[in-house]
C-alpha cells in the first residue's frame, strides 16, 4: 500500500470505458506507478464477441460477463467507478461524471460504439442491433416470440412473416446470428411446436455488398456462404435496405425493389462511435470521421493533447496502411497495451515508436463443424476452423469461470443440440398477444402485405 503522500505525487491516469481496451489498459498498469481510475456506466466487462450467443439461447449473459472490481481486484493501484462521463475540461485536465470533476495526467478514452442505422435511426425500433446485454436480451425475445406468434396463428400469410427472419448485414456478427437462428429453426425448436414445422423458417441475410465476410478472403467468403445455405440460410447480397416499416423491409437489388414481409428483423450492418466522441472533439478540436470516431495521431493521442489517448471502436487509427483498423476486440487489447506500455515508458523519460497492430488473423463461425479461419498465411475452413474457433473464444474469456461455464454449456449443446437460455423475458412477452417486431401487429389482424421476395 502507498500513503497519502506518495498518491498525491503519483500519476494519476483516468481510463473511461470497461471494454477490451480499457480494461487491457488498466490491467497492463496495474503494476506500474501510477493511481489508476477506471470508469463505466456498467460495473462489469462483457465478451461482446459471444454476444450473438446470448441473443440465439445459447448463454446466458452472466457466462459473457465478469464484474470489473472482481477482475481487479488484486490491483491494488486501481479504482473502478461506476458512472457516465459526459464531458471533459481539457484544459483543466478533468472529466465530468454527474456532478463531480475527477482529475487525470493521462487520460485514456475507451468508450467504445454502437449500432448505426446510417441516418435512419428510426429504423431501430423496428431493427434492433447487437452491442449490449440488453440488445442481445431483446433479440432473444423476438426471435422466440416469433415462433410463439407463428404457432397461435391461423392465417398462412401472417404465420409465413412470423416465420421470416431479415438479418441486415453479411459482416461476422451478421453471419453468426443467421446460422445460429438457421440451427435453432432447424434443430433446437424441430420437436416443440403442434402447429407449425419450424424448418419451414425463411432466414434471409442481406449484405450490400457482392460477398458476405467483405473483411476475409473471397474464397472464405464463398465457403462461408456455402456454408449458410446449407444450414437454409438465403444470401442475398448486392442488396440495399431502403426502408423498415410496419413489418415490412425494402429492398433494392440493381433496379429491382422488393418488399419483405416479416415480423422479425435484425441489425448488424454498421458502427457509429459512441456520443462521448463528439464532445471531446469539441474540447480538443479533434477530428472526427464519418462514423463519429476520433482521428488520433501514431502514438494513438489527439493532436495537440499528448495526455489524452483514445482506443478501440471510438478511434480512427490509419497511419498504418492509410485504412482505419477494424473496430474488432484484438485491435483494442493492443492498443490498450501500447498506451499502458506508453505512459510507463514516458514516466522513465523514454520514448516508443508509433503503434503498430499486429493482425493475428480473422475468425467467423457459420454453424457446427464450419467456420472460417484468415491468418494470411494460413487459411482454414469447416471442422478444423470450427475447433480453432472455439478455443480462441474461450482462451479469451477474461475470468477462469466464465471459461469452465461456458466450455460446459458448448460441449451440452454440442450433444443435445439443446439451447438452454432461452428464455423470453420483458414486459411486451408477459401475457400479450403481441409479435416480437414493434410493428404493432396482433395475431387476428390480416391487413398484413404478404411476402414479395
Amino acid at each position: 500500500m502507498v500513503n497519502s503522500t506518495e498518491k498525491k505525487t503519483r500519476h494519476r491516469v483516468v481510463i473511461v470505458g470497461g471494454g477490451f481496451g480499457g480494461l487491457y489498459a488498466a490491467k497492463a498498469l496495474s503494476k506500474a506507478n501510477v493511481d489508476v481510475t477506471l470508469i463505466d456506466k456498467r460495473n462489469f466487462h462483457l465478451f461482446q464477441p459471444l454476444l450473438y450467443q446470448v441473443a440465439t439461447g445459447s448463454l446466458s449473459p452472466a457466462d459473457i460477463s465478469s464484474p470489473l472490481r472482481s477482475i481487479l481486484s488484486k490491483s491494488k493501484n486501481t479504482q473502478v467507478l461506476l458512472g457516465q462521463v459526459s464531458d471533459i475540461d481539457a484544459e483543466s485536465q478533468k472529466v465530468v461524471m454527474g456532478g463531480e470533476k475527477i482529475p487525470y495526467d493521462t487520460l485514456i478514452l475507451a468508450t467504445g460504439a454502437k449500432h448505426s442505422y446510417f441516418g435512419k435511426d428510426e429504423w431501430e425500433e423496428f431493427a434492433p442491433g447487437l452491442k449490449t446485454v440488453e440488445d442481445a436480451i431483446e433479440m432473444r425475445r423476438r426471435i422466440f416470440m416469433a415462433f410463439e406468434a407463428a404457432e397461435k396463428e391461423t392465417d398462412p400469410e401472417i404465420r409465413r412473416a412470423c416465420l421470416t427472419f431479415v438479418v441486415v448485414g453479411g459482416g461476422p456478427t451478421g453471419v453468426e446470428l443467421a446460422g445460429a437462428i438457421a440451427e435453432i429453426a432447424h434443430q433446437t425448436l424441430k420437436d416443440d411446436f403442434r402447429n407449425i414445422d419450424t424448418s419451414e423458417t425463411t432466414i434471409l441475410l442481406l449484405e450490400g455488398l457482392d460477398r458476405v465476410l467483405p473483411p476475409f478472403a473471397p474464397d472464405l467468403s464463398e465457403q462461408a456462404s456455402a456454408s449458410l445455405k446449407k444450414l437454409g440460410v438465403n444470401v442475398q447480397t448486392k442488396t440495399m435496405v431502403t426502408n423498415i416499416e410496419n413489418d415490412i423491409v425494402t429492398i433494392k437489388q440493381g433496379e429491382e425493389v422488393k418488399q419483405i414481409a416479416t415480423k422479425t428483423v435484425l441489425w448488424a450492418a454498421g458502427v457509429k462511435a459512441s456520443p462521448l466522441a463528439k464532445e471531446i472533439a469539441q474540447r480538443t478540436g479533434a477530428e472526427l470521421d464519418r462514423a463519429g470516431r476520433i482521428i488520433v495521431e501514431p502514438d494513438l493521442s489527439i493532436k495537440d493533447y499528448q495526455n489524452i489517448f483514445v482506443i478501440g471502436d471510438v478511434a480512427h487509427v490509419a497511419h498504418q496502411t492509410g485504412k482505419p483498423l477494424p473496430g474488432v476486440a484484438p485491435v483494442a487489447m493492443q492498443e490498450g497495451e501500447y498506451v499502458a506500455s506508453l505512459i510507463k515508458a514516458r514516466l522513465k523519460g523514454n520514448v516508443l515508436p508509433a503503434f503498430e497492430y499486429i493482425d493475428k488473423g480473422s475468425l467467423a463461425v457459420i454453424g457446427r463443424h464450419a467456420a472460417v479461419v484468415d491468418f494470411g498465411f494460413l487459411k482454414l475452413t469447416g471442422f478444423l476452423a470450427w475447433l480453432f474457433w472455439l478455443f480462441v473464444h474461450v482462451y479469451f474469456l477474461i475470468e477462469f469461470d466464465n471459461k469452465l461455464v461456458v466450455m460446459i454449456q458448448w460441449v451440452w449443446h454440442y450433444f443435445t443440440n439443446n439451447r438452454r437460455a432461452r428464455l423470453i423475458t420483458g414486459e411486451e412477452s408477459l401475457a400479450s398477444n403481441k409479435t416480437p417486431g414493434s410493428g404493432g401487429y396482433y395475431p387476428g389482424v390480416t391487413n398484413q402485405q404478404p411476402v414479395n421476395v
